[in-house]
């Protein structure tokens, strides 16, 4: 009974860089990352990194998602989407799947998005060229056909 090894598996815990509290180095985790504070560095995540409204991050961000309604300077990878809501400020390149940028952020810098999928060969619904009839010539040619049967 005490001899027995038991693998507990923990859940994961999002991690917080609090209100009033300032972070300075290399962050790597495999879970979300709020920012509430303030923090200086490098930024790794598996998860999705959000700074809040009174957050301030002066890193570059590489996450799956990003969420900025706070500051951030420096440069922002997210592997699937990027969010900018209408307080967020970001000042620095971006690279992202997908974005999203809502009315009354900022943003200063330059946007490269990702692709994920190959985009299809062909679109549902998408505009069909339609070639105008010629009426006219098409009755001088069916006129000069009659006189020619007859």
């Amino acid at each position: 009974m005490w001899n027995r090894r038991q693998t507990s598996s923990y859940p994961s815990t999002d991690s917080l860089i609090g209100y009033g509290g300032t972070l300075e180095g290399k962050v790597h985790c495999d879970t979300n990352l709020r920012i509430e504070g303030n923090f200086s560095g490098e930024i790794l995540c598996e998860g999705t990194v959000t700074v809040g409204e009174q957050g301030t991050v002066h890193s570059s961000i590489e996450a799956q998602e990003i969420i900025v309604a706070g500051k951030v300077y420096g440069n922002v990878t997210a592997q699937r989407k990027l969010i900018l809501t209408g307080t967020g400020q970001l000042h620095g390149n971006i690279t992202a799947g997908s974005l999203s940028i809502t009315e009354g952020s900022l943003v200063n810098g330059a946007v490269a998005m990702t692709m994920t999928e190959q985009p299809a060969t062909e679109t549902a619904g998408g505009l069909h060229t339609v070639t105008p009839k010629n009426k006219a010539g098409k009755r001088r040619a069916d006129k000069q056909s009659s006189l020619e049967g007859a």
